[in-house]
């Protein structure tokens, strides 16, 4: 269980105008449940669910990652990998970047991805046996990739 306790400052004084007094920076009070409240301090108390999170997926990529940089033996050639990862991202951004200067290109991509984007929505997220086997398809392609 954790707890933190947070001071809150005062509202600032009434902004001075012409000799009349602007309420600009008055602050309006709201009501919150708070657990304990005592003279301007707030307590927050948090608490752990009973859920692991270890079964999340990215912690999942994450150790699937480790385990394949500790078997392997090239690690000079996963470093170029990822090298050649982070250009290959550097030069997309550029291609993108220069197709989006040219006038009717943008329009008619941002038409294809909308076109795109209705398809996949239909073939794979709408009902429950195409998300299923949208998840078997990502778990098979990344079991491809790191070789499992």
């Amino acid at each position: 269980m954790a707890s933190i306790m947070a001071k809150l400052p005062p509202p600032p004084p009434p902004v001075v105008v012409d000799g009349r007094k602007r309420p600009c920076g008055t602050v309006k009070k709201l009501a919150l449940p708070a657990i304990g409240e005592r003279q301007g301090r707030l307590a927050v108390i948090a608490k752990a669910t009973g859920e692991s999170s270890e079964s999340s997926a990215s912690l999942s990529v994450v150790k699937n990652v480790q385990n394949l940089w500790d078997k392997s033996e090239d690690r000079l050639a996963l470093i170029g990998l990822g090298f050649a990862a982070v250009v290959a991202l550097w030069a997309s951004t550029n291609l993108i970047t220069a197709i989006d200067k040219v006038p009717v290109v943008p329009s008619a991509f941002e038409f294809i991805g909308i076109l795109f984007s209705t398809w996949f929505t239909y073939r794979y997220l709408l009902f429950k046996p195409d998300r299923e086997e949208l998840l078997q398809v990502i778990n098979k392609s990344i079991s491809d990739i790191l070789g499992q």
